[in-house]
């Protein structure tokens, strides 16, 4: 199945949809995004749509299965589609947050602790809470 994400007039992601890949295939067996494009336009009549195909393999710039990353993340409702990044980003969790510029993934001014506990972000304290 390939992923296809729906954006409004701010490049923000409305909804995701499933289509089968041989929907996308051209004349020479091709996979093409735009054949995926024409589709949901179609199907859901609106010849103006805005859509983007998205991997649901793809994460910070990592494809899961070895593959090619593909547009950075699989888009999410409410993720930001960046053109000059050719990348979906997700919302910006926090204000002291800054993106990552290779994953396309905000990331805290301070890395969480990485042992056996939870931790949850306090933005007033910009540091990480001990939660157990």
């Amino acid at each position: 199945m390939a992923s296809f994400a729906k954006l409004n007039s701010e490049n923000i992601v409305i909804t995701v949809e499933s289509v089968v890949n041989d929907v996308l295939k051209d004349s020479n067996g091709i996979e093409q995004e735009s054949i995926g494009i024409q589709f949901l336009r179609t199907l859901y009549n609106e010849p103006n749509a805005n859509w983007k195909q998205t991997s649901y393999n793809t994460y910070g710039g990592v494809h899961n299965n070895g593959g090619t990353p593909f547009r950075k993340n699989h888009a999410s409702i409410g993720f930001t589609y960046d053109s000059n990044r050719d990348a979906f980003i997700p919302p910006k969790p926090f204000n002291s947050w800054v993106l990552n510029e290779d994953t396309c993934r905000w990331e805290s001014p301070i890395p969480r602790p990485e042992d056996e506990h939870r931790y949850l972000w306090n933005e007033e304290t910009k540091n990480w809470d001990l939660q157990d």
